[in-house]
């Protein structure tokens, strides 16, 4: 508990490098000026700011000039056109002009890429949606030999509108045969059933196509009315910063408030969560107590027509996602947003429904006791290190992580199990925190600058919170802060590490900076927008940086996403690896061999038919990935059976053929009773833990730690009473 409130109340240990960093910042802002005699519009005031301040605050700053503005040309317009299917190759001849202008615009010219490129964007675009048409007027035939690439990378756009045409053709062949193949087999399995309608090739092709056509119809009015200037403007700054490195992110306002939300765990909204169907925006459920909910006229299944923010002119959501719509219906606590929906029975209602907090505390830490017969094991899912930073009383991940450690030994487990798969990082505070809820006081991770000298974030509390056998499960999605926890783990000996052969790999951090020149960087929430800048690199204790090679297993498992590229090692525009001196540290004296219990956990992985079918399934299916697809009926259909039979093998092979029990914490699901929706997810996230076979192994993992330990304490006790009796 002690750990825990110094958690909580400890503010003097925050890295006084982030104090400094914001000061260097703000005095390098403020001097930033534009070369633009006429007063810019806001187009040029956000190009110009993002220029000045890649250049002078980045990392690692690409020089912008004639040959980063030839980068920033090409991969744009594959960014606007990623099919390669609205613009000819005239267009992109025509656009030439501005290739070696980017830079320019960047450094004080007027914009005037963008403009021009959207222009004749709009117009292919309308021109892409009359070929649809008609193509889509006339059946498709699937027993020519004919193949379609859908690699956009190894296609060039079409020289003329007919191959253009043809282009469209295939895609859209290829959209209504997998529809058409799914029909026939569904067919020929009800093949006859009494009450089934038994339909021609004819009938069901038309059918497909006409799905079709509804999909095609929906992309377009999304393309015409969503994907306006704006957009494209704001995908253009995304493609600059994006090229400086991965992570170097443009944030419209209204993007930059969804990001804080996310981070925080916490909104203003009304309490009502969204599905898309059949291009409708829907209501999926309502949570009980809450706005909407309060309202007595929001009901599942209505579905949301326009957006109002009050007496305001509304947002018709044609043409938008899931993410766009949830987007504008948050806003600030107490104000007002107009739902204009349609009911179940046809009728059109406008709701009027007052904003409040909503937290999202499904995705905060949780935990269960878990086992596969042999101990009590404590299982803590992270789904990401978050922060609240505007509320001082707000959802801090390491406070959580200690909650949720203290309820784990009040259960008198034996192990602890910190699941960080899938976890993208987050609070780089939050992570030293809560690695020092398992260690001594020490440091934790190493994090340097473009012209400083490494500076160490550590632990300065001597208490240890949980001293027990300890594992972290990560996979290729683990980045950042679970880097740094998994690697601190490691580097400190204090348990193992278990999941891919390695870890994302960012070993980078970012801040905030508003673009808004008269407030500077204090303000990260402007009108014109936010940078999510990279500023540091973070080392582990050890020297070695996780950036590229991420964190490598202690325990490897193999498991299906081994082979795709997702890891920041496959973006070219990623930064490179490199090393620094070595913290002073020293690791953790545990009662166990955990290079015994590594062994013993990959002889048991090598000798496991369901994990070594895996990797051969997984390897399978990686190399299909980079073909041809036939668009004839019966060699698709034997591809499509293939794909889809190792795809299931691998689902079944994930499943045990002996579930683990896994136990509630007492009151923990008491705290969702009032949340039918709440409560029945968190049914469902037990049950899956119950057949979860890497959470299977790694409780083995733990098992063996417990093992050591306490054949380590029962020869610590035999040895004293021999000498007991020796004395005696």
């Amino acid at each position: 508990m002690q750990k825990l409130l110094k958690i909580m109340f400890n503010k003097r240990s925050l890295p006084v490098l982030v104090v400094l960093l914001s000061c260097a910042l703000f005095i390098g802002f403020r001097s930033m000026g534009t070369k633009l005699t006429d007063p810019p519009g806001k187009y040029e005031k956000i190009l110009h700011n993002v220029g000045d301040i890649l250049q002078q605050v980045h990392y690692s700053p690409k020089k912008i000039n004639d040959e980063f503005s030839k980068d920033i040309f090409s991969k744009y317009v594959s960014t606007v056109d990623a099919e390669k299917n609205m613009f000819l190759q005239a267009d992109i001849q025509a656009l030439k002009k501005y290739e070696l202008k980017i830079d320019d615009e960047l450094l004080g010219g007027n914009v005037e890429f963008v403009p021009a490129l959207s222009e004749i964007y709009k117009k292919r675009v309308l021109e892409a949606e009359q070929l649809t048409k008609e193509i889509l007027a006339k059946p498709f035939e699937f027993q020519s030999d004919e193949t379609i690439i859908r690699d956009s990378e190894k296609l060039d756009f079409p020289k003329t509108l007919e191959e253009k045409k043809d282009r469209w053709r295939k895609r859209l062949k290829y959209m209504t045969l997998e529809r058409y193949a799914d029909m026939v087999e569904n067919q020929e399995k009800n093949k006859g059933k009494e009450g089934v309608k038994t339909e021609s090739p004819a009938e069901m092709e038309a059918a497909a196509r006409d799905g079709v056509a509804k999909v095609i119809a929906r992309m377009f009015d999304r393309l015409k009315l969503k994907y306006n200037d704006d957009e494209r403007f704001n995908q253009f700054v995304n493609v600059i910063t994006n090229t400086m490195d991965p992570h170097t992110t443009f944030f419209p306002p209204r993007d930059k408030r969804y990001f804080d939300e996310q981070m925080s765990g916490r909104f203003f909204g009304i309490g009502a969560s969204l599905t898309s169907q059949e291009g409708n925006i829907k209501i999926a459920s309502v949570i009980t107590g809450s706005p909407a909910w309060k309202t007595n006229e929001v009901t599942v299944g209505d579905v949301v027509l326009k957006v109002a923010q009050a007496e305001n002119e509304p947002v018709d959501l044609t043409g938008f996602d899931v993410e766009d719509a949830v987007k504008i219906i948050r806003g600030n606590k107490g104000t007002e947003v107009r739902l204009t929906l349609r009911k179940a029975d046809g009728s059109v209602k406008v709701v009027s429904i007052i904003r409040d907090e909503i937290v999202q505390d499904e995705s905060f830490a949780r935990s269960t006791v878990v086992s596969n017969g042999k101990s009590k094991i404590g299982y803590i899912m992270l789904p990401e290190f978050y922060a609240d930073f505007d509320n001082p009383r707000g959802a801090r991940s390491a406070v959580d992580v200690a909650k949720e450690v203290i309820k784990l030994k009040e259960q008198k487990v034996d192990g602890i199990i910190i699941d960080l798969r899938n976890n993208g990082g987050g609070s780089l505070y939050d992570v030293v925190q809560m690695a020092g809820l398992f260690i001594e006081d020490g440091p934790i991770v190493q994090v340097k600058d473009r012209d400083g000298k490494p500076s160490v974030l550590r632990d300065r509390d001597k208490t240890v919170l949980y001293d027990g056998p300890l594992a972290v499960m990560v996979n290729e999605f683990s980045a950042s802060a679970s880097e740094i926890f998994a690697a601190a783990i490691q580097d400190y000996k204090r348990g193992v590490v278990i999941g891919s052969t390695s870890t994302y790999g960012k070993g980078t951090v970012q801040r905030n900076i508003g673009l808004d020149k008269e407030t500077g960087m204090f303000s990260s929430n402007s009108e014109l927008g936010t940078i999510k800048l990279t500023l540091q690199k973070f080392y582990r204790i050890n020297g070695g940086s996780t950036q590229l090679k991420g964190v490598s297993s202690d325990i490897i498992v193999p498991d299906v996403l081994e082979k795709s590229k997702v890891r920041e090692k496959d973006d070219p525009t990623a930064l490179g690896w490199d090393e620094i001196a070595k913290a002073q540290y020293n690791t953790w004296k545990s009662p166990y061999d955990l290079n015994q219990v590594v062994r013993n956990s990959q002889q048991r992985i090598d000798q496991n038919q369901a994990f070594n079918q895996i990797k051969t399934n997984t390897e399978w299916l990686a190399e299909q990935n980079d073909r041809v697809y036939s668009l004839n009926l019966h060699k698709f259909r034997e591809e499509k059976k293939k794909v889809n039979a190792t795809v299931k093998q691998i689902e079944s092979l994930y499943k045990l053929n002996n579930e683990l029990e896994v136990e509630s914490i007492p009151g923990d699901e008491e705290k969702f009773a009032t949340d039918p929706d709440k409560l029945a997810r968190y049914k469902s996230w037990k049950k899956n833990l119950r057949n979860d076979i890497y959470l299977d192994e790694t409780i083995n993992a733990v098992n063996d730690m417990i093992y050591q330990q306490n054949l380590a304490m029962k020869k610590n006790v035999d040895s004293k009473l021999d000498k007991s009796k020796q004395d005696n």
